[in-house]
């Protein structure tokens, strides 16, 4: 019998936890985001048309459709749709029974819904894609009733694992392809601290490093998200343990430095498929009882081919970075020693390797897996087992399948040379986002200097003041916030904004036009204290915009730190002066489509909108980071003192068991104490008996001695 996955059990967790971020994050939002008065109306998006809810969901799969069904609008149905995800999600973080394919099936339905008509980020589409693979490795539990391991679980949990090799080792080769000068120079991390979207304080303390530690830092980032992905699938586990931690490292580091809301969280949820019971119950400090006690008849040879490895990687990135200590800087130099002609061979040598890597470790686990089926005792249950596994076996394949067309766009040859019935079932599924395409950090932006759009608003058009967000720089005096994991989704499109002219972000238009509208909604996006906002009282008559150029300030002379974070310079002007009513605005309203000329449905006053009110005016006022942390200690509370009480139940009946298999041992020992002593009274009276005897022989014969005489 097969002991229950930990590593899988606590991946279910992860997701369920995960999960109740997201919809919790997106519910504080979706008002002024894509409310009716929001800035990007998903109303305006879900055109009815009078066409029937099976067109309409071959157009856009989304569960929002059924919103008129219910007399709700789509706001209205948003705000549903998010509550029940977060409940139901919360429910599976409590209640282990919960964390089943169903419960997870209607989570990745319900987010899926919300992300067809939500602005683009990288996180919500690793969401959709790690969700799909969930349903797959949760158990049936509210049909079957058991939590219990199945035959396939293994195989199932190994596309977690493919997903995040194609996640790690493309976001490596990008930063590689792109051609960007910094990733090659090994500089890009002297600006990256600065750079991105949200940085956290420690990221200020990061850049004050010595030039040399950064590049060093880019050349253990090549090492960790391009040579380490292929130790996923060593059967060695110390490789594929090491692989762990070096990905546990990166990701601890990016969440230290920045804030990429539950982005880094998922990706260290995904790591959990490179371990096993035994190393999570080394972590638990649990005796491994499954776990057979007899050393490794080749145990030598393990060491010596993990020794071998870790020497080539070591030595293969001295060479390739032409690594030497430098004492005239007291640190270690670098420089990229290859070129891209040399990388671009490289993965055309790699990629359809790496395809059959996969195909071969896939083939492992499903012929392991039918193993354990076929060993299963009894007709019926190995018939269903193998049944399941059948299924799952053609689930896993063409998922996998599919996947080779997002990971074969790192090299266009591989990508050309893939079967043409594989990119058209991709094309098939691509709207329902169950694999996709990653690149981090493709390009390092800002190198000139941190692009920042500024808004400012006047009432008389000469005396101006800022409007400031409560995450974003703004404030060269505030400290950078920390703000893991919710996502607040208006602050990262001003950065997006920031890199371009504004006409490429057409919602910053109806931003601008909400401002001036004075929407409350937008205003609590920009400051959930609506007190903090500088306008509050009434909306200002003009609205501009500026580009700034942001700097991290430096260390003083003495070390310390100084009273400034930042330091910026005036770029360009962003966003020229409007008015309600302006001739530019009205035309980039009417350009992009979000000025309706048809006034929002009003939804009926019935139970549901009711209390959807009552619970939106429950959180109003409150920011979203504090909404989640609370959630997720009081769950972890939770969850700790339920697993207390479990280990408590346990240890009373180990205890339990051990003293009655102690009483078993002294009953035992005191029954055979006994017979030894029945067994000594016996041999004595045996010995008295036979002694009588002797007496009684010796008077008959000395009564017949003197008869005799």
């Amino acid at each position: 019998m097969m002991e229950v996955s930990k590593p899988r059990r606590l991946f279910l967790w992860c997701m369920a936890a995960i999960y109740m971020v997201a919809f919790v994050s997106l519910y504080v939002q979706i008002p002024g985001l894509y409310g009716n008065e929001g800035l990007l109306p998903a109303r305006l998006q879900l055109r009815y048309g009078g066409r029937s809810l099976t067109e309409q969901l071959r157009s856009s799969p989304t569960l929002l459709w059924l919103g008129p069904h219910l007399s709700l609008d789509t706001q209205a149905s948003m705000e549903l749709l998010c509550l029940l995800g977060a409940l139901l999600s919360l429910a599976a973080l409590l209640v282990e029974a919960l964390r089943d394919s169903l419960v997870f099936l209607c989570l990745w339905v319900s987010y899926l819904s919300m992300y067809q008509v939500s602005l683009w980020s990288l996180s919500p589409l690793l969401l959709c894609d790690t969700g799909f693979l969930t349903v797959l490795v949760a158990p049936l539990t509210l049909v079957r009733g058991s939590r219990g391991i199945r035959e396939h679980d293994s195989m199932t949990f190994w596309l977690v694992r493919w997903l995040l090799f194609r996640l790690m080792f493309v976001s490596g080769a990008v930063k590689l392809t792109s051609r960007c000068p910094t990733w090659w120079g090994l500089t890009a991390l002297t600006y990256h601290y600065e750079t991105q979207c949200i940085p956290t304080p420690l990221a200020w303390f990061a850049h004050q490093l010595p030039v040399w530690w950064h590049k060093l830092s880019v050349v253990a980032t090549f090492v960790i998200e391009i040579a380490a992905p292929f130790l996923f699938f060593s059967p060695l586990r110390r490789l594929r343990l090491g692989a762990f931690y070096l990905q546990v490292l990166l990701q601890t580091l990016i969440i230290l430095s920045g804030n990429y809301n539950f982005f880094n969280l998922l990706t260290l949820t995904l790591c959990l498929s490179l371990l096993d019971n035994q190393h999570v119950n080394f972590w638990l400090r649990k005796r491994d009882d499954n776990r057979e006690r007899k050393e490794e008849r080749w145990s030598w040879i393990c060491y010596l081919l993990e020794l071998v490895v870790w020497s080539l990687i070591i030595f293969g990135t001295i060479v390739l970075f032409d690594l030497q200590f430098d004492p005239h800087k007291n640190g270690v130099s670098s420089r990229t020693a290859f070129t891209f002609h040399h990388f671009n061979q490289f993965l055309k040598a790699v990629t359809i390797p790496c395809i059959w890597m996969g195909v071969l470790s896939l083939i492992w686990e499903m012929i392991t897996s039918i193993f354990r089926c076929a060993c299963v005792s009894g007709f019926l249950t190995r018939f269903w087992g193998m049944f399941q596994w059948s299924v799952f076996a053609v689930a896993a394949t063409f998922m996998f399948t599919i996947s080779l067309v997002p990971l074969s766009y790192v090299e266009h040859d591989s990508h050309v040379r893939l079967w043409p019935a594989v990119r058209q079932t991709y094309d098939l599924v691509d709207r329902f986002q169950l694999v996709n395409s990653y690149g981090l950090f493709r390009r390092m932006t800002g190198v000139g200097g941190r692009p920042e759009v500024v808004l400012e608003g006047s009432y008389d058009g000469v005396t101006w003041k800022e409007i400031e967000f409560m995450y974003k720089p703004g404030n060269v005096s505030a400290p950078p916030a920390v703000v893991t994991p919710h996502q607040p989704r208006l602050d990262w499109q001003m950065w997006f904004a920031a890199l371009g002219a504004h006409t490429q972000a057409p919602w910053f238009t109806s931003l601008v036009y909400r401002l001036l509208q004075g929407k409350a909604d937008v205003i609590e996006l920009i400051q959930t204290d609506v007190s903090q906002y500088p306008f509050h009282q009434q909306p200002p008559t003009y609205v501009r915009a500026h580009r700034y150029r942001y700097w991290f300030t430096e260390r003083k002379p003495d070390g310390s730190h100084q009273a400034r974070w930042w330091r910026r310079v005036y770029d360009e002007e962003f966003y020229p002066m409007v008015h309600l009513g302006h001739t530019y605005l009205e035309n980039m309203l009417s350009r992009y489509g979000l000025k309706d000329k048809l006034p929002p449905r009003h939804p009926s006053n019935n139970t549901v909108v009711q209390l959807l009110s009552w619970t939106r005016s429950q959180v109003k006022g409150i920011p979203a980071h504090t909404i989640i942390w609370t959630m997720l200690a009081c769950s972890a509370t939770w969850c700790f003192l339920m697993g207390l009480i479990s280990n408590k139940n346990h240890t009373a009946v180990d205890l339990i068991d051990e003293a009655e298999k102690q009483g078993d041992e002294k009953s035992v020992a005191k029954q055979e104490k006994e017979e030894e002593v029945e067994k000594d009274q016996d041999v004595c009276t045996n010995q008295e008996g036979e002694e009588e005897e002797e007496d009684r022989d010796g008077d008959e014969q000395d009564k017949e001695d003197e008869m005799e005489k």
